[in-house]
């Protein structure tokens, strides 16, 4: 029986910290979940990481390598050194397309940045059409060949810009029912907003939590508890887009 394998995601939106805050430091970390996830099908997340951040102008930065996160040398320094108030950093377990830098998360357009886990079963059949129902533009925008780019230019093509939860609605109409569950959980920002949405056709969608206020006054969310307690986590509700705002979690509207 094939595997469905699982990525992990973590995010961050507050005053401005260093990226090892999130992604290295907490005990259990990103770059630690991508080794020991406990709530996924497979602990290890080695098919590549990448990391999207915002500081001076609209677009966000962006490291990507097809190396596991736990390999690569420059990753701890790069965090520690580079300083954002939101960036979303995810740590890969492919499903669909192979292993190149081009297919590793997250993915940016203009000031847009996205990060996704779960998989989408019957994208061979629906490739076709969903690349034809894009605008030339995000067309030539597609680089790599994964279920999760599509999503994300999807939701630019169907309004990502002016309503979240109205463009991942129709986004998740144009995906359909397959044969087997499609499961979306993804974080995505605009680099003013922090956004997280969790669905599942069937079955449960995989994890995304939001946190506490942290220590340095920001919020996060996170495929898994960093701190690995989960009481000061908040699951994020299944089939709802969610902000991060100073009050904590705040619902836009259920989206499915």
């Amino acid at each position: 029986m094939r595997v469905t394998r699982m990525c992990r995601i973590a995010a961050y939106s507050g005053p401005t910290i260093p990226l090892e805050n999130i992604i290295v430091c907490p005990s259990h970390s990103l770059l630690d979940q991508s080794q020991h996830a406990a709530e996924a099908k497979l602990a290890v997340n080695g098919d590549g990481f990448g990391i999207a951040w915002y500081d001076i102008g609209e677009t966000p930065g962006l490291y990507r390598d097809v190396l596991p996160a736990w390999s690569d040398g420059n990753l701890t320094s790069l965090c520690r050194m580079v300083r954002s108030r939101l960036f979303l950093a995810h740590v890969r377990a492919s499903t669909v397309g192979e292993t190149s830098r081009q297919n590793c998360h997250p993915f940016s357009y203009g000031r847009w940045s996205f990060c996704h886990n779960g998989q989408v079963p019957h994208f061979s059949a629906i490739r076709r059409r969903m690349e034809a129902a894009l605008t030339d533009e995000l067309y030539a925008a597609r680089c790599g060949s994964t279920d999760s780019e599509m999503i994300f230019l999807t939701l630019l093509a169907n309004g990502l810009d002016a309503d979240p939860a109205q463009a991942m609605e129709c986004t998740l109409d144009q995906i359909g029912q397959g044969e087997r569950a499609v499961k979306v959980t993804c974080v995505f920002s605009d680099g003013q907003t922090l956004y997280g949405f969790r669905y599942a056709s069937t079955g449960t969608a995989p994890t995304l939590y939001a946190s506490d206020i942290l220590d340095n006054g920001g919020r996060a969310l996170a495929s898994e508890p960093l701190c690995g307690v989960a009481g000061r986590w908040t699951e994020i509700p299944e089939n709802t887009v969610v902000k991060l705002s100073d009050a904590g979690v705040c619902t836009v509207r259920q989206a499915a």
